[in-house]
């Protein structure tokens, strides 16, 4: 490599660097004017250098990311045949939504020993069922996605109870001791309006109900789904922050493990008007998320939030996926975010305040007590209320809503699914955690006002 630039130039430290800053601020405040606080408390500096480079170790996959389609099981005939068309267009992994039990032969006609990874979204919880699944799918790659406390979060109530609940996964795992059982869905967390350092601490503390309950063993048995927000170095800090304390928090259960990552976009910055902005958005959510080394990521369509599933914005959010991979250099990219100055800055940020918080939910009695006091819902909804403060300012800008709107745009008649939150009057054990996209109110003012 030529040595032109190092003979020439002498190298300047950190503090050389801020000198000639503070020199061109002309008086001017140095902290006032460049140093940045962001909601969760993170300091952002004009620059990063090598003089203050700390780096934290953080487990990364060797095995390049898997493309995943959802579908929502209608029947297994219809739902096997979506497979089998997503799987011969580039998809290889795929994600069954289902509210009821289904017949697996129909479903996984010819979808079988093709190396494709299965993962699922049960809104049930039959021990039976999942065991005859289990058995059914026992050569093939599967993630059953079951996470207990998560229903409690979201519906504010257990399948059965407590007592029942935990005693069908006993079972399930201790049948299933190869397979990935349990998951922790953080993404209820983000899409509610938790920032990153609180996502981190929830999923730490959220998996931390089960390794408490059935010990190390499952620490490698469980999936971990969260939602990829818009700011793009932040969250692929936040992955690797939750990586790096995952195996520290394991280190207490005299174990490691890599974990396994599931990302999907978030729901919390859709828009329903100029929604062909979403593309933008998840593809940048997409790169964060290769970046943060993710396992499996499903992308969403750009018509998500008011159209039922349709083939074509399918295949453009899953074709946003494979152009990423295959056209754009991020096959095999989990490494390139590794030794960034700026990146490993903040993620050390985000550990070190996430972990703070994972002590005090400790403390005070574990992830459950807090979500039966209410803590949890209450310290998400503090800061879900400042970032809709932000967006109704115009601080935090979706552009072709709150910046730069179409006025002539009109919506009211192709919506074909409700997008705005739905709340369920029924009785609850504990206050359910409802997510909620910012721009909402302001749709429904722009939808009542259409001609």
């Amino acid at each position: 490599m030529s040595t032109l630039i190092t003979q020439d130039f002498e190298p300047s430290s950190a503090a050389a660097w801020k000198q000639k800053i503070q020199f061109d601020l002309k008086g001017a405040d140095y902290n006032e004017t460049l140093l940045t606080k962001t909601n969760e408390g993170i300091t952002i500096k004009p620059f990063y250098h090598l003089d203050n480079f700390e780096k934290l170790e953080i487990p990364i996959s060797e095995k390049d990311f898997k493309i995943c389609q959802k579908i929502t099981l209608t029947s297994e005939e219809e739902s096997n045949k979506i497979g089998l068309d997503v799987i011969n267009r580039g998809a290889n992994a795929l994600k069954f939504i289902t509210k009821k039990p289904f017949n697996p032969s129909i479903l996984f006609q010819d979808l079988l020993s093709k190396n494709i990874e299965f993962h699922f979204h049960f809104e049930f919880l039959s021990e039976e069922f999942i065991l005859e699944l289990s058995e059914f799918l026992k050569n093939e790659t599967v993630f059953f996605n079951i996470d207990i406390v998560g229903n409690l979060a979201k519906t504010g109530n257990w399948y059965t109870s407590l007592n029942e609940d935990f005693k069908v996964i006993e079972k399930l795992t201790q049948k299933n001791k190869t397979k990935f059982i349990l998951s922790v869905h953080v993404d209820l967390y983000q899409n509610a309006g938790a920032n990153n350092v609180q996502q981190v601490a929830y999923a730490l503390a959220h998996a931390n109900e089960y390794l408490t309950r059935f010990g190390s063993e499952i620490a490698t048995k469980i999936q971990f789904n969260f939602a990829i927000g818009a700011n793009y170095f932040f969250e692929i800090a936040k992955i690797r922050a939750f990586k790096y304390l995952y195996n520290l928090i394991l280190s207490e259960y005299n174990t490691t493990a890599n974990a396994q990552i599931f990302t999907e976009p978030s729901l919390r910055n859709k828009t329903l008007y100029d929604y062909n902005v979403n593309m933008l958005r998840t593809t940048t959510e997409s790169m964060s998320a290769i970046l943060s080394g993710a396992n499996t990521i499903s992308n969403s369509s750009y018509d998500a939030i008011f159209h039922n599933s349709n083939e074509f914005g399918d295949r453009i959010a899953r074709n946003q996926l494979l152009i990423l991979k295959e056209e754009s250099y991020f096959k095999n990219a989990q490494h390139i975010a590794t030794n960034s100055y700026y990146i490993e800055a903040i993620t050390k940020q985000i550990a070190e305040k996430a972990l703070t918080i994972f002590k005090e939910i400790e403390k005070s009695g574990g992830f459950l007590q807090q979500l039966k006091e209410g803590t949890i819902q209450r310290k998400i909804t503090e800061n879900a209320k400042k970032e809709q403060e932000q967006f109704n300012a115009g601080k935090l800008i979706l552009l072709g809503t709150n910046k730069y709107p179409n006025e002539l745009d009109k919506m009211k008649h192709d919506i074909k699914v409700d997008p705005f939150v739905k709340r369920n009057p029924k009785k609850t054990l504990i206050i359910p955690i409802i997510p909620k996209r910012l721009a909402e109110k302001l749709e429904q003012k722009r939808l009542k006002n259409e001609a």
